[in-house]
């Protein structure tokens, strides 16, 4: 393991730097995975005497360094900080780039927790924010005011599974003298890495599929920025909300399999949304794999592949929607996704219930699912009894 200020990874594979970046093997003992330095402070040799830059584990963390070099190479950015959780990942990004009376442009769809931060906390200390359709540029630019400092953009978004084209709406940031920030968790660095696409900073919930196995909850900001990276850091070790040594060793232990489980995510949830396509009890999908979905060229150009999520809405409307979460089996109701066994929910009632009465609400009868890497011919056979 290298010290918190390593160089940038040499350039590998995504599968190779997933499994290795930030993580060689233990110098003590030859050890293959980054021992949990279960530890709050570390012995100095002399008054500022530091051994590789430690002294006190809310500033850093040799098993959370791990994860944090693992996060950079896997986003290409320069440098990668670790959580407690996403919203604490954003929390500290929107205190470090936002003083009152500043604005941020924030998409019509997106994570309730994201809404509810901008609706119940950051606007009571004077931060302003509008909604636009990112997946339209032009209307990205309309919403442009004279102290914009962010555009957020989700993509693929929470739950309605839009496409935004990151670059056309990083060129309009960066005209207006914003920063882009990119939640790239619905498709992970395996699937779309938007630094090299222009954006600014990326956030993570690491507790879907980063972590991939419903175990550990963390997130992650990561940016190539090194002026902006060096603001995070402080903000980050002021503020307090990190990454626990064991949580960050559970998330770098299911980075290891991110490439050949979004493989397999995506595989699933294509069959998946080919049947629901064609089921009478189903009058609309959203998944960006499809030909006819508006996003799909951009997806295409932008994503490695399509991803595990699928929503969809259902004939008969809330009720009858419910009634399929709650008949499903295999699927598993619940909140949250990203991990090894398939999820089902009611966005409406669940994780965007924050959003009721906003622009950002969504559809009564929509249902969304985190189609994991079960057999998908035994998901299918369950969603199929689950429709009825």
């Amino acid at each position: 393991m290298s010290d918190k200020h390593s160089q940038p990874h040499p350039v590998q594979s995504f599968e190779t730097l997933a499994i290795h970046a930030g993580q060689e093997a233990d110098p003590l003992t030859g050890a293959v995975v980054p021992p949990i330095y279960q530890v709050s402070t570390y012995k100095q040799d002399g008054v500022g005497g530091l051994r590789g830059g430690y002294e006190y584990s809310r500033s850093a963390n040799p098993t959370r360094t791990a994860l944090e070099e693992n996060l950079a190479a896997l986003e290409g950015g320069s440098r990668g900080l670790a959580f407690a959780s996403g919203l604490a990942a954003e929390d500290c990004l929107l205190r470090t780039l936002l003083t009152p009376g500043d604005h941020v442009v924030i998409p019509n769809d997106a994570y309730g927790g994201t809404f509810r931060l901008f609706s119940k906390v950051v606007e009571r200390w004077g931060v302003e924010w509008s909604v636009a359709d990112t997946s339209d540029p032009a209307a990205v630019r309309a919403e442009i005011r004279p102290r914009t400092k962010v555009v957020w953009v989700e993509t693929p978004s929470n739950p309605l599974l839009g496409i935004t084209d990151i670059a056309a709406v990083a060129d309009v940031a960066r005209t207006a003298g914003a920063r882009l920030v990119v939640d790239n968790t619905f498709a992970s660095p395996y699937l779309q890495q938007p630094l090299a696409l222009g954006a600014d900073i990326v956030v993570h919930s690491t507790t879907k599929y980063m972590g991939g196995h419903s175990d550990v909850v963390g997130g992650a900001l990561i940016t190539s920025d090194t002026a902006l990276a060096d603001e995070l850091a402080f903000h980050q070790n002021a503020m307090g909300s990190i990454s626990g040594p064991f949580d960050s060793w559970l998330t770098l232990r299911g980075i290891k399999t991110l490439a050949v489980r979004m493989d397999r995510h995506s595989a699933n949830a294509s069959r998946i949304a080919e049947l629901l396509v064609s089921h009478p009890k189903v009058t609309q999908v959203y998944y960006p794999g499809l030909a006819d979905h508006p996003g799909h060229e951009t997806a295409a150009k932008q994503m490695r592949a399509f991803g595990g999520m699928v929503s969809f809405r259902v004939a008969g409307g809330e009720e009858a929607a419910v009634e399929v979460c709650n008949r499903a089996e295999l699927f598993t109701l619940g909140e949250s996704l990203g991990g090894v066994e398939s999820l089902i929910e009611h966005p409406g009632r669940m994780t965007h219930a924050s959003t009721a009465g906003s622009a950002l609400e969504v559809p009564a009868d929509l249902v969304r699912l985190s189609v994991g890497i079960e057999s998908a011919d035994d998901l299918l056979a369950d969603l199929t009894r689950a429709l009825g």
